[in-house]
């Protein structure tokens, strides 16, 4: 049975398991960029209120695995609080805190290297500070985020895997369950390669073309 064939044949299976995939990944994509956005300006502006405790937990967050994150807010957590909460929240919640966190890290750490001059030069030739910061500030600022935003969420695209692991019936969940009754892992793992070389190689490409088009160093030389 080639790849082909098993698509045509199970292809019900996977457009479901697909579907619970990209639900996923839009939720853990739409909380860590707008939360984490907004994270990371409060972070920049409000150093020590905002910016250090955020750290602290980025810090912390970095040291522990994903995997072992998503098992502890499985289990220990909720029977901690006597709570049953269905696995595919479950999974969204601990990929959304890791999003939420490598998202505000990425922001406050542009804001931060962002060169004072700029603001001089605006500030002398009169400029208004929503002036400033709507055609000096913000264009510069996304230039430099854009690109690394989009690769850090094909990342968390690729972390959705781990939610299998809590029985969310996910794209590689349901490979598992297919490859357990053809056992044909060869075939079944590599249209599951495909599926995500099909979604992330766009991306990726996307934003290594930003990059070397619009992203410069914008220190002093």
């Amino acid at each position: 049975m080639s790849v082909f064939d098993i698509l045509v044949n199970y292809h019900p299976a996977f457009l479901k398991g697909l579907y619970v995939t990209l639900q996923l990944a839009f939720i853990i994509w739409a909380c860590g960029i707008v939360l984490g956005s907004a994270l990371g300006l409060a972070g920049n502006r409000y150093k020590w209120s905002v910016g250090m405790p955020s750290r602290i937990i980025s810090f912390l967050l970095s040291g522990i695995p994903i995997l072992v994150f998503l098992f502890w807010l499985h289990y220990p957590a909720q029977a901690m609080f006597d709570l049953v909460i269905d696995p595919f929240y479950t999974a969204a919640l601990t990929l959304s805190i890791v999003n939420i966190f490598a998202v505000s890290d990425l922001i406050r750490g542009i804001l931060q290297d962002f060169p004072k001059q700029y603001l001089i030069a605006a500030k002398v030739t009169g400029l208004s500070r929503k002036q400033t910061i709507f055609s000096i500030q913000l264009p510069l600022i996304l230039r430099q985020a854009i690109p690394s935003l989009l690769l850090l969420q094909v990342t968390m695209l690729h972390t959705t895997l781990f939610a299998s692991l809590i029985s969310v019936e996910e794209i590689f969940r349901v490979a598992q369950r297919i490859n357990a009754q053809i056992y044909r892992p060869v075939e079944i793992y590599t249209a599951l390669g495909l599926f995500f070389l099909a979604v992330s190689l766009p991306i990726n490409g996307f934003a290594f073309w930003l990059k070397n088009r619009f992203t410069r160093n914008l220190s002093e030389q």
